[in-house]
């Protein structure tokens, strides 16, 4: 069975569950296969909304929501200004931490972050961005791809970017971070394939492996996304 938990952040997060993968475990075996605009979406039992990501040239992408209603899919939202990653396309349990790359495949849409306070119309667990929250990318650390303060310990946050093991400063990326959703990719916390897969606003161009969206795009994924609904992203070539 998948692991249930990861932690946002140690104690006061961790037990909020904003970490917590949707239909993670038994309750997320895989119940069906469908193609949503080309792209391969591997449902999880209650899956009822879906992100797809089908890549269209260089690191553009069109990202678009997807809900089940009566008749079938039926897209809600659409942009064609995504972004992904620097350094291509590679299968998720193939990716290596630093290569710039966005794992193919599906997974689940559990969490959010940003510089704001929680919206009152979104659903998913929210944390706001404080100084000192990084996403830990230690390879040393029992907090690996979870969301830490420094002031908590457990990492080495002290790391110069350079360092293949330094965990990312989430202050240090305001635009980009802004609003964030959180992907459960590597929930497992298999070390040296990577952390911090997220869904976040657009930046200048391409990601570090991330998917990013405009501003208007993802904020309204942050308020239409539902843990009810067992969100996942899909992400095709």
């Amino acid at each position: 069975m998948r692991r249930l938990l990861v932690a946002m952040v140690v104690a006061t997060l961790g037990a909020a569950g904003l970490l917590t993968p949707t239909g993670a475990g038994a309750e997320a075996r895989r119940a069906d296969v469908v193609r949503l605009d080309g792209v391969r979406v591997e449902l999880r039992a209650g899956t009822t909304q879906v992100v797809t990501v089908d890549h269209t040239r260089g690191v553009r992408a069109r990202v678009s929501l997807w809900r089940l209603a009566a008749d079938g899919w039926e897209r809600q939202l659409t942009t064609t200004d995504g972004r992904t990653g620097y350094g291509g396309f590679v299968d998720g349990d193939r990716r290596r931490q630093g290569s710039g790359t966005t794992p193919l495949g599906t997974y689940g849409l559990i969490s959010t972050f940003g510089t704001h306070a929680a919206d009152r119309r979104a659903l998913l667990p929210h944390h706001r961005i404080r100084k000192g929250d990084h996403w830990v990318q230690d390879n040393a650390s029992d907090f690996y791809n979870q969301l830490r303060n420094q002031r908590d310990g457990g990492f080495r946050w002290w790391l110069p970017a350079s360092d293949p093991n330094s965990s990312e400063r989430l202050t240090d990326y305001h635009r980009q971070y802004e609003w964030s959703i959180v992907t459960d990719f590597n929930v497992e916390q298999v070390r040296h394939r990577g952390s911090g897969i997220f869904l976040h606003v657009n930046g200048r161009g391409a990601t570090a492996g991330c998917v990013s969206a405009p501003r208007r795009f993802i904020r309204s994924l942050v308020r239409l996304l539902d843990p009810a609904r067992v969100p996942v992203i899909a992400v095709g070539r």
